[in-house]
């Protein structure tokens, strides 16, 4: 889309985008449940952020990882893009006052982690947000440590009641087929658009070699 094409270039200064990115963004712009497997480095924010930009509405990102996070806002925020982190470093107050900035603040992008969609604050005022698009990185968490890493990750799917009509992104770097199983049905995704990148690196080469001295190796 023309549309897709011109956000990337005003806000990312890119002329085109990757192999997958644009299909990606146009089926999450048409409003489909999406599940992307991108290697790192493939560009998977991108897969968002753009399609959130041309949508009406915040997006919430959930994410189990602070830093990265705090990355993502700090290169939205340098954009001139309105981005909120909401982490458990924050007083009360303070999230209290992010999320009512998302409520009527104008903000395009909240990020948040998925312990804390389960806050009856952060519900409260969830129900009442424009929400256009919900997106969850790294999804594999579901499959692959949702009992003993990070539990949350399996009940992401209720916030779906409060904004049925709200497509899903879930993004991640690997998946296999059990896993990407998984993904679709604890995020309850409804008949979702599937892209997977080859995980081949054309700068990355392996070499083994025998070796009777490992440490001198090094």
């Amino acid at each position: 889309m023309e549309r897709s094409r011109e956000i990337l270039k005003k806000h990312w200064g890119h002329e085109s985008f990757r192999p997958l990115q644009e299909e990606i963004v146009d089926g999450i712009i048409y409003g489909h449940d999406t599940l992307a497997i991108l290697p790192t480095g493939g560009g998977k924010s991108v897969c968002f952020q753009v399609p959130a930009m041309a949508l009406d509405g915040i997006t919430l990102v959930v994410s189990p990882l602070i830093a990265l996070m705090q990355d993502q806002v700090d290169q939205l925020t340098s954009k001139g893009i309105k981005a909120q982190l909401i982490t458990s470093t924050l007083s009360y107050r303070e999230i209290d006052i992010a999320l009512d900035n998302c409520r009527f603040g104008g903000v395009k992008f909240l990020y948040t982690s998925p312990e804390r969609l389960k806050s009856d604050l952060f519900l409260e005022r969830f129900k009442e947000m424009p929400v256009s698009l919900i997106v969850v990185d790294e999804a594999h968490c579901i499959s692959e440590w949702g009992h003993d890493f990070r539990p949350a990750y399996r009940e992401i799917s209720t916030i779906r009641e409060m904004h049925p009509e709200v497509p899903v992104a879930a993004f991640t770097a690997s998946a296999t087929q059990k896993t990407k199983k998984d993904i679709a049905e604890f995020l309850a995704l409804k008949s979702p658009k599937e892209y997977s990148a080859p995980l081949n690196r054309d700068n990355l080469s392996y070499h083994v070699r025998a070796s009777q001295n490992k440490l001198g190796s090094i």
